[in-house]
């Protein structure tokens, strides 16, 4: 009750005359005896009553459990030691060493992407993705970046895009000390290691959408390999729905010592970088300023990905980044995408940058001793949920519009429809102003317009698409219109 979907009926008057009588009738009930089954909202009170029936979260299906289920953490942890055991992969070090250096970790993961794609049937592509960066910050000299990229392309909506990255290159204390002993085990191997046990999952698999995996360099100097990525997908066209950057999730053990294995940090900005002011202020004023794109991604891996099946919690946080820092879904941001950075929950410094000495009979340095092996296989069970369910699900609506010309106590929402072709229909969500998460779900069909018997005024709305096979997409905020 509360909901009409057509291409232009308004809805009866006296449902939502009915629904408030209702609801004043129970309302005493509803404050002394809680909803059973239902999740607590903002501050431990139950869902708001209204249209629709309470937000549940998508439950991992039997072919996403047996994805999981093939995360290896042998092989992820041979990975960070093969990597580390190349000394130094800094952006500035050898391109041509066979044993050590940035050169000799891009043939190795280049080879080993290549196995993985030639279990593909021809679905996954491996590429060197290369240009010269001239003289800039941190590249004193011109210098040769290279992402080592995989494609795994989806069987009917291919351009539409997912993105995981991991940066391969790697840095001694002082940025632009090639030589020294720089293992980035952490930092970050573990993100390498990530991407590549799902690109090996994954390549026998058919997503509806295209998975790129893509090893990029120069992140420690600027990055450049990420920003030339994403540039690249920009000019070919194509439609990136989402993003994560993998970067330090190799340790679940803060410098204190203290221990936090099944947590894991998701960064996700507000407003978008990409935004024009006017843009920004629009949003800020009908709302929705915590309504962003990459804010909604990262409510979308909460929904698929906090669950038993993958080990772990995922705490997001509202920022872009961390102080003084940052990663390379930030070219993404730039780009207009939604992105967000995976790391760990607490990081050791005393280990992260550090050339590897011995100091007081105590070894420090970025090595794979200081990792946590079943840490990064949680994590990786993480984007690997959050990926596959991205990836099978119909893609996030387009053109949503919460219409804002007719001064009435009920909310018409418009949007275009999808041409995923196992689209099946639409939902629409909404919340509370004060609550941080979508609260309550609307199913209302295979349309592009409906109304909802709650006023636009006192809530949030956002519309999200569900495929055939139940799966959903992320929720996309309207913009107010006509």
């Amino acid at each position: 009750m509360g909901s009409h979907a057509s291409a232009g009926d308004r809805p009866t008057r006296s449902t939502r005359r009915t629904f408030l009588s209702a609801s004043a009738a129970t309302a005493a009930a509803a404050v002394a005896v809680p909803l059973v089954g239902e999740p607590a909202g903002a501050g431990g009170a139950a869902p708001p009553r209204g249209p629709g029936h309470p937000v549940r979260p998508q439950a991992p299906d039997r072919e996403l459990r047996a994805l999981l289920r093939e995360i290896d953490q042998g092989r992820i942890e041979a990975t960070v030691r093969r990597l580390a055991a190349f000394g130094t992969r800094h952006t500035l070090s050898s391109q041509d060493d066979p044993v050590r250096g940035i050169g000799a970790a891009r043939d190795w993961i280049h080879e080993r992407l290549s196995g993985y794609a030639a279990a593909s049937g021809g679905r996954m592509t491996v590429e060197l993705q290369s240009y010269v960066q001239e003289p800039a910050a941190r590249i004193p000299t011109a210098t040769r970046i290279t992402n080592v990229v995989a494609t795994l392309r989806g069987e009917t909506s291919p351009d539409r895009v997912y993105v995981v990255t991991g940066h391969y290159d790697s840095r001694a204390t002082d940025v632009l000390d090639a030589t020294s002993d720089a293992p980035g085990a952490d930092d970050d191997a573990s993100g390498v290691a990530l991407l590549m046990e799902l690109a090996r999952v994954m390549a026998t698999r058919r997503p509806a959408a295209t998975v790129v995996f893509a090893a990029v360099a120069g992140e420690e100097q600027g990055l450049y390999g990420s920003t030339y990525l994403a540039q690249r997908l920009r000019a070919a066209g194509a439609d990136v729905q989402g993003m994560f950057s993998c970067d330090i999730i190799g340790s679940s053990t803060a410098d204190d010592g203290t221990r936090d294995p099944h947590r894991v940090r998701l960064f996700a900005e507000g407003v978008p970088t990409a935004e024009t002011p006017a843009e920004a202020t629009t949003r800020q004023s009908v709302g929705g300023e915590n309504d962003s794109p990459s804010r909604q991604l990262a409510r979308f891996v909460v929904d698929v990905a906090d669950n038993a099946a993958t080990g772990m919690r995922v705490w997001v946080i509202y920022r872009r980044d961390r102080y003084l820092r940052g990663s390379d879904h930030i070219p993404f941001l730039r780009e207009g995408w939604p992105a967000g950075r995976f790391t760990e929950p607490h990081e050791d410094f005393a280990h992260q940058h550090q050339d590897v000495r011995v100091v007081d009979g105590k070894q420090y340095g970025d090595l794979p001793e200081f990792c946590d092996f079943a840490y990064i296989t949680r994590v990786t069970r993480v984007n690997g949920a959050a990926l596959w369910s991205l990836a099978r699900a119909p893609g996030t609506p387009k053109g949503v519009v919460v219409v804002t010309t007719n001064l009435t106590n009920d909310t018409t929402l418009r949007w275009q429809r999808g041409d995923d072709p196992d689209l099946a229909g639409y939902e629409v969500v909404w919340r509370e102003t004060t609550a941080p998460e979508w609260q309550r779900v609307v199913e209302v069909g295979d349309v592009t317009e409906t109304t909802i018997d709650l006023s636009k005024d006192n809530v949030f709305f956002g519309v999200r698409a569900v495929g055939r096979d139940g799966h959903r997409s992320p929720v996309a905020f309207p913009k107010p219109g006509s």
